[in-house]
């Protein structure tokens, strides 16, 4: 591990007021230099500068610890179940997977090269409890073996929270959390989507504002709790959430 990679590490580490091992800091470098190597032939990360990436996209999947001890203890229980939702370079769950062993957590992607790409990362690292899963958010959310089967649900994705929550409530159970990677420009978009998280079985805690440390990067994570089943008419088809957002 390098002296740049491994300082920016402690001061996000520090800034979250999280202690891990040196074990799993050499797991987060040898995932950066695995994604950085890939990234030569498979586009998964415009960030490759080591400091850059360690902040945005080490710390910020970290930066989940802000939405509150209900969150993180479902981290922490070994008997939960985790989504990672558009998984990409598996940001944040293979980070998640890292720091919080003790979930079973299920990367899931509408891309099956970036899924073997994960695979890999999962043997090297021999990470435990943790699988690839091809495929589109709205026919997973219709199959009984998945449906209100996960306690946590994740998103970094860009989509809208009024497209993101018919992704990802159907998958929650109730009792659970859907937890979103936002900008610090979230409020309107929540605004736009409670009609939509009502319908499906959510309630929306207040956004949690904060810059990334030792930067002006402005994020915020949204965190929702699933109060009552999602009604079996979501999610709908493929497609029709992003054409037709529930408004």
């Amino acid at each position: 591990m390098t002296e740049v990679f491994n300082d920016e590490l402690k001061r996000g580490l520090s800034e979250l007021s999280l202690c891990i091992s040196k074990a799993q800091r050499d797991m987060l470098y040898d995932y950066y230099r695995m994604v950085i190597e890939k990234n030569k032939v498979m586009n998964l990360t415009a960030i490759t500068e080591e400091k850059d990436f360690v902040l945005k996209h080490i710390v910020d999947s970290l930066a989940i610890v802000k939405a509150g001890t209900q969150v993180t203890s479902l981290l922490c229980n070994k008997g939960s179940r985790l989504i990672d939702i558009g998984t990409g370079a598996g940001l944040p769950g293979i980070v998640l997977r890292i720091v919080f062993p003790e979930p079973e957590i299920l990367l899931f992607d509408s891309l099956k090269k970036r899924l073997s790409f994960l695979d890999e990362v999962i043997g090297e690292l021999c990470l435990k409890s943790c699988s690839v899963l091809h495929g589109r958010a709205e026919d997973l959310g219709r199959d009984t073996a998945f449906r209100e089967s996960f306690d946590l649900a994740v998103c970094r994705a860009v989509a809208r929270m009024n497209v993101l929550s018919e992704y990802a409530l159907p998958l929650v159970k109730p009792g659970g959390y859907f937890v979103a990677y936002k900008s610090a420009d979230v409020e309107e978009e929540l605004s736009q989507a409670s009609n939509a998280l009502g319908i499906l079985g959510g309630k929306a805690g207040a956004p949690v504002f904060f810059e990334l440390p030792g930067s002006d990067m402005a994020r915020s994570i949204v965190s929702v709790k699933k109060i009552k089943p999602t009604p079996d008419a979501y999610p709908r088809k493929a497609g029709i959430p992003v054409k037709k957002p529930i408004c």
